[in-house]
């Protein structure tokens, strides 16, 4: 079972394309959803991010997922003291998620951050999915009710496209031009998995 990872920057479509592959079969862990919930239930997890982050809790001991995004999102290091205390419980999640899916000819790991994070060392390979800026800006304050700059304060806490292709291995292009799917499609044969 080879193991590849979907990314992309913010607004570039990368969990409509995860949604695609998923149609076609491929079982999809979603990198973000899971550390969602990881910072919803996990109490170690909880623990560090009260004794890093402190008060960024709601009245009812919820995690303020806004508050924080606030903190870690105008700050390099406390986002990376955030991805410190996420990722290894997200790896974990990741571990278990390829063993009950061993049958499958490949698994695809949707993150954000594959690159960033050197998690692209421990794949087989990886998609990238591209977006023009604007039309990236543009989806994400649609998508998340948001300013321009506080798009635009995301977009420059992640590598660039320039940099993202140089280390991926496949691209596809979601400018709202070329067609999607045989994009995906060429990817997924490519990947071993005989059409029909």
């Amino acid at each position: 079972m080879k193991r590849i990872g979907l990314t992309g920057g913010i607004g570039s479509g990368k969990s409509f394309i995860a949604e695609i592959f998923r149609n076609l079969g491929v079982p999809v862990f979603n990198s973000d959803e899971e550390a969602r919930k990881i910072q919803q239930s996990d109490k170690v997890v909880l623990a560090a991010i009260r004794e890093k982050f402190g008060d960024v809790f709601l009245s009812s001991g919820e995690l303020d997922r806004k508050k924080l995004a606030s903190i870690v999102f105008s700050d390099h290091e406390k986002l990376a003291q955030l991805n410190a205390i996420v990722h290894p419980a997200v790896g974990r999640a990741f571990e278990k998620f390829c063993s009950e899916n061993s049958k499958a000819p490949y698994v695809i790991k949707e993150a954000a951050i594959i690159f960033e994070t050197g998690i692209d060392e421990q794949l087989d390979g990886t998609i990238l999915v591209t977006a023009p800026e604007q039309i990236r800006i543009e989806r994400v304050m649609k998508r998340d009710g948001i300013s321009e700059s506080e798009v635009r304060s995301r977009m420059n806490k992640q590598w660039s496209d320039t940099q993202k292709i140089q280390r991926a291995d496949w691209i596809i292009s979601n400018d709202d031009a070329k067609p999607l799917l045989p994009q995906v499609i060429r990817i997924h044969e490519l990947l071993g998995v005989v059409p029909g």
